[in-house]
């Protein structure tokens, strides 16, 4: 008897595991082709002066494209300042991460939408990003832009908002952002309001704690696994934007849109410079998956510890 519930056990693991490996085998290969492989054969280019992919006249320049990154004037005074846009918005958009994502998730939480609810605020990832930039342009048009015209009736603004200019990007991109994603933050920040015990909010409830003080004392302490995951997502998302950048003109002489990920793509792909265009993603890259680890780190030990 013992005999045949060991089977039985081994064979509903064998088949747990199986069913696991199948829905899990499909997004494996296609991150292994088109990521990890990609990255192994595109890494020698980085040190050699290769100017596109057929080009066949290749010599290995050591690590001398690492050096022009920074020194050579051209490159240089594009790559800094590009760098400095995508800093910028990296820090707002993470403001709005929280501002929606979190924003929405206790809302969920508390008054307890569901349904169309849900999947109106999931609408916006649908679309394109090329898509939203060319809706932002047009809402934002210096003559016709139907917001322009509402917020100078209205009498909230005093002139046009110009969405190609730097203020008018350092306000409107981060807040489409953060309409765009915000249904997927909500979505991180509502699993960990609800992996948090019933019975602690109850009793602080019970202990007369305001609501302000629930937040800061119970539901922060129990999210910081949640926070660090928007967190990850946020900066690979922020450095990674391009679509609406390019819908903002930044492939057509827009310069206040000219971020990192533009950047590479013209030296890669436009200027002839691929091996220049391959070392700014791989100085950028690793710096990032460096900070991802240690945040992945630190959610598990914070997961650990709580």
């Amino acid at each position: 008897m013992e005999n045949l519930v060991k089977r039985l056990g081994g064979r509903r693991t064998a088949r747990r595991i199986l069913i696991d490996w199948a829905f899990i085998l499909p997004q494996l290969i296609l991150f292994f082709s088109l990521t990890i492989l990609p990255f192994f054969i595109g890494l020698p280019t980085v040190f050699t002066d290769r100017l596109s992919f057929v080009d066949t006249d290749v010599e290995y320049v050591g690590t001398e494209n690492f050096t022009k990154i920074l020194t050579e004037p051209g490159i240089k005074d594009e790559f800094l300042p590009a760098l400095g846009r995508s800093v910028r918005f990296t820090l707002l958009n993470y403001v709005m991460v929280f501002a929606f994502g979190l924003s929405l998730a206790l809302l969920m939480y508390e008054v307890g939408f569901r349904g169309g609810f849900f999947t109106v605020i999931y609408l916006p990832m649908m679309l394109s990003g090329l898509a939203i930039g060319f809706i932002a342009t047009m809402l934002f048009s210096r003559s016709t832009g139907t917001l322009n015209l509402l917020l100078l009736d209205l009498g909230l603004i005093d002139k046009a908002i110009d969405i190609k200019s730097a203020s008018g990007l350092s306000i409107i991109l981060p807040l489409l952002a953060g309409w765009r994603y915000a249904g997927f933050n909500m979505a991180i920040f509502l699993a960990g309001l609800l992996s948090i015990p019933t019975e602690t909010i109850e009793s602080s409830i019970v202990d007369g704690a305001s609501y302000l003080q629930r937040l800061v004392r119970i539901y922060f302490p129990q999210m910081i696994g949640s926070f660090i995951i928007a967190t990850i997502f946020c900066l690979i998302g922020s450095f990674n934007i391009f679509d609406e950048l390019v819908a903002l003109g930044a492939l057509y002489g827009n310069q206040e849109a000219s971020f990192l990920s533009i950047v590479f793509f013209t030296y890669g792909f436009q200027r002839g410079r691929l091996a220049v265009g391959l070392t700014m993603a791989l100085e950028l890259g690793i710096p990032l998956l460096v900070v991802g680890v240690l945040l992945q780190r630190i959610q598990r030990r914070f997961q650990y510890d709580t």
